[in-house]
């Protein structure tokens, strides 16, 4: 059988952060990403940045949106995005996020969309992961405007 190569670009990668050289008194604002990748489908529910985390899961567009979004939301998580209206697969995202409440025994879930009705399904299919998994985490939703504003916030589970 042959073995199916990986992209250098897909490997797990940790970053420390220095949490106190975060510049919030204007200039350059220092990245709050800690890991690589970030796209769900490439994640690992193994890598040690999930461990114990709380995982944000963006929609692809939120960030663009979202001027502060490294500094208000993104700080001390970890991350995942995908998109709902583009990507294909998505039964494995909820298997995927499903492991992830159960054996990286993430904290909390943080999904982030846009207003657009298309992105409720980014929603819908981290409930299915909810209902799938054997633990019960605490669940928000973050929904934000196609300018950046934050339009509702509230726990789901």
């Amino acid at each position: 059988m042959k073995h199916k190569q990986c992209c250098p670009g897909s490997s797990i990668q940790q970053f420390s952060k220095n949490e106190s050289a975060s510049n919030d008194e204007g200039g350059k604002r220092d990245s709050m990403l800690r890991q690589w990748p970030v796209q769900l489908h490439l994640v690992s529910p193994e890598a040690p940045y999930f461990q114990n985390a709380d995982l944000l899961l963006s929609a692809d567009c939120v960030s663009y949106a979202v001027g502060d979004f490294h500094k208000d939301h993104l700080k001390n998580k970890s991350l995942a995005i995908a998109c709902p209206k583009l990507d294909t697969d998505q039964e494995e995202y909820v298997e995927k996020l499903a492991l992830l409440i159960d054996e990286a025994k993430i904290n909390t879930l943080t999904i982030m969309i846009m207003q657009v009705p298309c992105c409720r399904g980014l929603l819908n299919i981290a409930l299915q992961a909810i209902n799938q998994a054997k633990r019960k985490i605490p669940v928000k939703s973050i929904v934000v405007s196609l300018q950046g504003e934050i339009l509702q916030e509230e726990w789901v589970s």
